[in-house]
């Protein structure tokens, strides 16, 4: 069984445990420790890959930010942002505004892009929203916080305790999230969009079966969900989640061939990898 959906992965192991003859995690939420947990723990490597692009753009006169001290602009702006959110027309989904909030839940992509484009867009937009023209966010910010507020990608996964159940428990997520990344740290988008739904949880988030479950196979970017994936298949005695040592989310179906080998290996043979395995990025 090859899975994406954390919540999914842990109901079918929970209702089927003996029922599994091999599991193929990739880029897989940890249902079982909550989708809080999941969006603290991704926190310190997304400011890990931000260090990459800050020193990146240090390094590269093409950079709109070179020898600006990208990381303080950043937070500046999007300082400012939550205080005076900046009006923005998007081609795509028409007129809006940009908070910080917008801007830190979707306006920086880790992934540099063929020739670092999408880095040299980035520090661009960065650059252009210090003036007031938010344009190069408008498409994507606005865009993505309308496909997360939509109730079909809501009930996707709300059932599996999505969200957050109390506004003090929000406050303390976001004390959290802030302490761990200041750069991106705050109101998780997703979890935020569930507040108020309506339905019971069905698949509440706890413990996995203790017995009776063969090794798992994780996959993950370590720039990005590896450690979504591996704090799920560690769980799992005897389980290896192999390291993509680039940029990326499901390695499987964006078909990087090492991460694919491995999983053909294990699906059809029951072989893993050593544990501690990685795979350079393609």
């Amino acid at each position: 069984m090859a899975n994406y959906f954390g919540g999914v992965a842990a109901a079918y192991v929970r209702l089927f445990p003996r029922r599994i003859r091999a599991m193929y995690l990739d880029g897989t939420i940890n249902q079982v420790d909550g989708w809080r947990d999941k969006a603290l723990r991704s926190l310190p490597v997304l400011e890990r890959v931000f260090t990459r692009f800050t020193t990146w753009c240090a390094d590269t006169p093409a950079c709109a930010l070179h020898g600006q001290g990208t990381g303080a602009v950043w937070r500046k702006l999007i300082r400012d942002a939550d205080r005076r959110p900046i009006p923005v027309t998007s081609s795509e989904f028409g007129k809006g505004e940009l908070t910080g909030w917008h801007l830190r839940s979707f306006g920086f992509i880790g992934d540099p892009g063929p020739d670092d484009s999408r880095w040299l867009a980035f520090a661009e937009a960065v650059d252009k929203a210090w003036g007031g023209d938010g344009s190069g966010f408008a498409n994507f910010a606005l865009g993505n916080a309308r496909i997360w507020a939509a109730p079909g990608a809501l009930a996707m996964t709300r059932a599996d305790d999505r969200g957050y159940s109390s506004y003090a428990q929000l406050q303390k997520f976001r004390r959290q999230a802030e302490k761990i990344s200041p750069n991106f740290g705050g109101a998780s988008f997703d979890a935020l969009g569930c507040t108020g739904w309506p339905l019971p949880v069905a698949n509440p988030s706890r413990p996995l079966p203790a017995r009776g479950l063969p090794p798992f196979l994780g996959v993950g970017s370590t720039w990005g969900d590896y450690a979504w994936t591996e704090s799920f298949t560690r769980m799992i005695p005897g389980s290896v989640t192999v390291g993509y040592d680039g940029p990326g989310h499901v390695m499987y179906l964006s078909g990087k061939k090492c991460p694919v080998q491995h999983a053909t290996t294990y699906l059809t043979d029951l072989r893993l990898p050593k544990p501690g395995t990685t795979c350079p990025a393609e």
